[in-house]
């Protein structure tokens, strides 16, 4: 995940990569314009009250719809998974489905449904974290080995 400003040109759709330290990023799709302002559509936590940091989780989030320039500064197109699952058309299938999710409550999971898994969700149809695969990459050898060792 690079940590580049090129803020190019998305078009509906788009799903749009907010990097946020060496290794997470904030994801969201890119909704249009409304008055000339380009707007992304999110999944946020509404009430940092309700996360239980232990498991990740925030149990009351929403979908939101916010300026581009509000949910981060640095940002870049990334549609990660066109190569190997065709996109859904925004306006007859993903523009609906964010309309219907806002303002209700979703919960947020940082390992299996996070801001990635959202965003994937609703442009290809299925939850995928490329972020999450490179942890579980790392973390999974260590707990097999100490399964193995039977110390886990």
């Amino acid at each position: 995940m690079g940590q580049g400003s090129s803020h190019p040109k998305p078009f509906p759709g788009d799903i749009l990569e907010f990097p946020r330290n060496k290794y997470f990023s904030h994801f969201g799709i890119y909704y249009g314009e409304r008055d000339g302002v380009p707007y992304v559509a999110h999944l946020t936590c509404r009430d940092s009250e309700t996360k239980l940091l232990l498991f990740g989780r925030a149990l009351k989030s929403e979908i939101k719809l916010d300026p581009v320039e509000l949910v981060g500064q640095r940002y870049k197109v990334r549609n990660m998974l066109d190569e190997v699952h065709p996109p859904r058309d925004f306006y007859t299938v993903v523009k609906p489905a964010i309309d219907d999710m806002m303002g209700r409550d979703v919960t947020f999971d940082i390992l299996f449904h996070n801001s990635e898994h959202q965003a994937t969700l609703f442009r290809y149809g299925l939850k995928k974290s490329t972020q999450i695969e490179k942890v579980y990459a790392q973390i999974l050898p260590t707990w097999k080995e100490l399964f193995e060792k039977k110390k886990l």
